[in-house]
């Protein structure tokens, strides 16, 4: 049975859910599903926006045939060549033997490497290319590493729709629930939104900073990405959180504590922390223990908050594994421009703190560390309480200053 939404009056969201999928890209967790989003559009020729992941194919080809009414498919134009978007292209081909696959000189390459045979199918596009459909007038924009480097932007000037690829992107389930006015996206969708761009694109700031600059040349009155609602309005609140993430910029002055404990002491220290903290007035803090967080959420939270405070037990005379893991895909994620304090605990051997001072230092970009340091020997005592007081002055002092 088919299910599709209306866009405008000949352009039809023909996409699908899914909520049976645990990992996305097998890493990130999904506990609210995902969309892939598939356009088609009605005109003098019929013109298909991406594909879908093979996993809710059936229901993009039955959502495909009920909106083409026995009309013939003439052009699929492909964004993103990603799997989850590109999988089920060889399907229409089967079905509609006579389309015309349009794409970048990059994306055409990935088909043949995923074995498809699109030989005598393709017509190459690239930045600034135009193509008339009937009434309807597209513009090519490539976007090169956001995220892949054959990706690119289709632009309908005749009603103003951007078609984003995986940019504007958020994981969750659409659920019925297309645009972005029917759902309440800063309560319910802007941390799902944060953790997709800055786990998917976060690396690639610079690009996103490039396609901004072109997409503010354009006259937006809908933003149709591969994941996620459709946006109608409200572009200023989705635009200024992209600026800010892809500039590495905080999206709000707070305190991100995460911490590895093993028995508990460096766990009753931070609670210290966030304690005092809050009595100072300061009530934005979020804590996590990287042990039983999964790592994108806190790269989420981290890209979130403009003070991280990074409590490690020190582990085989190094940092504790799962904090390492942290650091690296902040590292990995280009993530820059934050304060960070620093907590080391260990009982014959402490060296955790000087360890991720050195990491923040020369591996990564632009972090200021703060002098208070909170050095622990197994726990928290009378003697070096007041080390959490001068951590917690130290924080307030430096938001004073930004």
């Amino acid at each position: 049975m088919y299910c599709v939404r209306k866009v405008v009056d000949d352009l039809y969201w023909v996409g699908g859910n899914d909520h049976r999928l645990a990992l996305f890209e097998n890493i990130h967790p999904i506990p609210r599903g995902v969309s892939y989003n598939s356009y088609l559009l009605l005109d003098e020729k019929t013109v298909l926006f991406d594909t879908v992941d093979w996993s809710i194919c059936r229901q993009f080809l039955e959502n495909v045939e009920h909106v083409l009414d026995g009309r013939d498919l003439d052009y699929l134009v492909i964004n993103h060549m990603e799997p989850d978007h590109g999988a089920s292209i060889e399907e229409i081909l089967l079905r509609y033997p006579n389309v015309t696959i349009i794409s970048t000189e990059k994306s055409i390459m990935l088909m043949h490497q995923f074995g498809f045979d699109v030989d005598d199918k393709t017509m190459t596009v690239k930045e600034g290319d135009s193509f008339r459909f009937g009434k309807h007038n597209i513009v090519f924009v490539e976007a090169p590493m956001v995220h892949w480097p054959e990706a690119m932007v289709s632009f309908d000037t005749t009603d103003g729709i951007l078609f984003s690829a995986d940019a504007f992107g958020s994981f969750g389930a659409l659920d019925g629930k297309l645009f972005n006015d029917e759902v309440n996206f800063d309560r319910d969708w802007i941390d799902d939104a944060r953790r997709y761009y800055t786990n998917i694109v976060g690396k690639y700031g610079p690009h996103v900073q490039a396609l901004l600059k072109k997409a503010s040349t354009l006259d937006i009155h809908y933003i149709c990405p591969l994941h996620g609602p459709v946006w109608r309005n409200d572009f200023g609140y989705l635009l200024d959180k992209y600026d800010k993430w892809s500039r590495y910029e905080p999206e709000t002055c707070g305190v991100m504590i995460a911490y590895a404990s093993m028995y508990g002491n460096t766990e009753s220290a931070v609670q210290v922390l966030a304690a005092k903290l809050a009595e100072k007035g300061m009530t934005n803090i979020a804590l996590y223990d990287v042990s039983n967080t999964h790592v994108s959420y806190l790269i989420s939270e981290t890209f979130k908050y403009s003070h991280i405070v990074l409590a490690s037990v020190t582990y085989n005379l190094g940092i504790y594994p799962v904090m390492h893991d942290y650091l690296m895909h902040m590292k990995a994620l280009n993530l820059q421009k934050r304060t960070v304090g620093i907590i080391e605990n260990g009982s014959w051997a402490p060296k955790s703190g000087s360890l991720m001072k050195e990491f923040l230092d020369e591996e990564m970009k632009q972090m200021s560390i703060l002098n208070s340091e909170v050095n622990m020997i197994s726990a928290l005592n009378d003697n070096n309480a007041n080390e959490v007081d001068n951590l917690v002055e130290s924080i307030l002092d430096s938001m004073k200053e930004a």
